[in-house]
């Protein structure tokens, strides 16, 4: 059998460790590929980890809360095991192999349900090796979510396109997903028919989690599983867990009370306050709770009420497993003294049935103890009554702008410094050239292919400010990779990357802006095209500003800004002397990492950015 190592993967560019929260098998398990294993944390996300092969944890390497560099091994599998499994499925009707993976398990269930729990076991077998061997003729194709970028850890599911049910073609657009760089189309990786649905509409899952089922055209669809689709898995350690240590409710109510007098009772319950209804993925007021913070809600009895009120400590505020798990220790230990003063009553466990009325005599004088479990619903808002306020929740693009901006401040010592530039020359040759070059290339000439050509010798001789710090290194880079903001109206901005800048000329940086700049506004922009930067341009002027103080990219050190340009009258030197003209005038504003870069060494870059953009004149060859 083959022995494959499971190590802590790297969840971003500067993440080097993390921590293991919680194993979601034991040694011993099986576990299907792609299945959840464990979930981990890091300075910048909990996730949860897929395992990389099918087959049986032999080994488990590090204990939950441990915490280990990226690359650690922390669990060890045995694949190849399906000779042990294959035969166990003995009632599997022999003909099932050429049906399709949902058909014999709706078979060979009813079949098993009379021989108690042992039969669930068998049925797994099955679906498990077709899964393994997806080149078969009956597979099961997981889509999963992919990865939209290098720093890109999770994405929200904005609209399914196809339903249960539907046939889809390969690269037929299955579902819109939307993540904190990019708003794009999810192709189908494969042609069937989509059997399940795993996330639902608004929901946000990390990179890599299935979400969604397509198995062999004219397979039929398995009945609809819950959201969480293989994530059921995850509630399950807690569901036993919570099961030893409180038990079924109902049942254990009189053996409670006889046990631990009136305090447990009260504890008991309180955990039958359950939730009104079912906690949906994403309530009114546009809160997101993952499947396993559902979970836990259900089981513990908490009410979507009481999730509203804790306040969330995940990305964009979001209530996720610790929040709860640290309400539900404060929310315990707040009803215990309630009803710790209360003297185990003789006639108690005589009445065990109804709980609540059996204690209601003995703490009569503390009755208004009772509803503590159940805080009250937190305000939809905090503003004074009879203000004229709407509040509008930020969508999921604004929440990680802003999470990304924050980091970028906290992380680099910000600086920025000013010149101001005569583009008359620049302005003149644009104009001179830009109906032509239209009619020959087939794109606008833009001032944009100007800034980005005219930054390569400067940055070339600065080399700082095309780098980037990882601890107390700076890495060089040797190529000009420049990122370049476009705006998607008011939602937002993306920065797709003009590789290899530096050997571009202008005619072929006109075309690079031109393609990055339609694709990014129609949503067709890939992946690797918004990461990997060393230096962006964000062109402020294009929206009618007069400069601006931009946030530096991480992990980039600087980032360049020309503001509008405007006609002013300006003192020019002549030979015949100083004299006022109208001249095209254009401030352009540099913001750098202070830990790397000095003013002295701004203003020397910006000194020569300026020299590269007034040596244009009407008569430079359009290259």
């Amino acid at each position: 059998m083959a022995r494959v190592d499971v190590v802590m993967p790297k969840m971003g560019e500067s993440v080097m460790e993390g921590t293991v929260l919680e194993w979601k098998k034991a040694v011993g398990d099986t576990i299907e590929q792609d299945e959840t294993l464990l979930e981990i944390s890091t300075d910048k996300v909990d996730s949860e980890v897929p395992s990389p092969e099918a087959g049986r944890i032999v080994e488990i390497l590090v204990e939950e809360n441990d915490t280990v560099d990226v690359g650690t091994p922390i669990a060890v599998i045995e694949t190849d095991v399906t000779a042990e499994t294959a035969p166990t499925p003995a009632t599997a009707p022999p003909a099932a192999a050429a049906e399709p993976a949902s058909e014999p398990v709706a078979e060979v269930t009813p079949e098993a349900e009379p021989a108690a729990k042992p039969a669930a076991p068998p049925i797994e077998p099955a679906p498990t090796s077709q899964a393994a061997s997806p080149a078969s003729g009956g597979a099961r194709t997981e889509v999963v979510m992919p990865k939209m970028g290098e720093s890109v850890m999770e994405g929200t599911v904005l609209e399914w396109k196809k339903a249960v049910g539907d046939t889809i073609e390969q690269d037929e657009t299955l579902l819109e997903i939307s993540t904190d760089k990019v708003d794009s189309e999810v192709p189908s990786p494969e042609a069937g028919t989509l059997l399940e649905i795993l996330v639902e509409e608004g929901d946000t899952v990390d990179v890599g989690t299935p979400i969604a089922i397509i198995g062999a055209a004219g397979a039929v669809a398995e009945a609809p599983a819950s959201p969480s689709g293989d994530g059921a898995s995850a509630p399950e350690p807690y569901e036993k867990s919570y099961s030893a240590e409180v038990g079924d409710t109902a049942a254990a109510a009189p053996a409670v009370q006889e046990a631990a007098g009136a305090e447990a009772a009260a504890a008991v319950v309180a955990s039958q306050d359950g939730p009104s209804g079912p906690i949906p993925s994403r309530d009114e007021a546009g809160n997101v709770y993952s499947p396993l913070v559902r979970s836990i809600a259900d089981a513990e009895g908490v009410s979507l009420a009481e999730l509203q009120s804790i306040s969330g400590s995940g990305a964009g505020g979001r209530v996720n497993k610790d929040d709860v798990m640290a309400y539900l220790e404060t929310r315990g230990s707040a009803s215990a003294p309630a009803a710790s003063p209360t003297p185990a009553p003789a006639a108690a466990p005589a009445t065990p049935a109804p709980a609540a009325p059996a204690l209601a005599a003995p703490v009569a004088r503390q009755a208004p103890a009772a509803p503590k479990p159940a805080p009250t619903p937190a305000p939809a808002s905090s503003d004074s009554a009879g203000e004229r306020v709407e509040v509008v929740e930020m969508d999921r693009m604004r929440q990680l702008i802003a999470e990304h901006m924050r980091r970028s401040k906290d992380t680099s010592a910000h600086v920025t410094s000013f010149a101001e530039v005569d583009v008359s020359g620049l302005v003149r040759h644009r104009e001179a050239h830009k109906a032509d070059f239209q009619k020959r290339e087939g794109v606008k000439l833009t001032y944009t292919p100007y800034f980005i050509e005219a930054a390569i010798e400067p940055l070339r001789a600065h080399p700082l400010l095309n780098a980037s710090v990882e601890g107390k290194r700076v890495l060089l880079k040797k190529d000009y990779h420049i990122g370049i903001a476009v705006a998607l109206g008011t939602k937002g901005l993306l920065v797709p990357v003009v590789r290899n800048a530096g050997q571009q000329n202008l005619t072929g940086l006109a075309h690079t802006v031109a393609d990055l700049a339609v694709r990014t506004r129609s949503k067709k922009l890939q992946p690797d095209e918004l990461q990997g930067g060393t230096f962006t341009i964000t062109n402020v002027g294009s929206l009618g500003s007069l400069m601006g103080t931009p946030i530096i990219n991480q992990p980039q050190t600087a980032i360049l800004s020309p503001g509008a340009i405007v006609k002013r009258p300006v003192v020019v030197e002549t030979e015949a002397g100083d004299v006022i003209a109208i001249r095209h005038m254009m401030y352009v504003s540099l913001s750098y990492d202070h830990r790397v870069i000095d003013g002295s060494m701004a203003a020397s870059f910006l000194a020569a950015y300026r020299e590269q953009l007034e040596a244009y004149t009407v008569d430079t060859p359009l290259a």
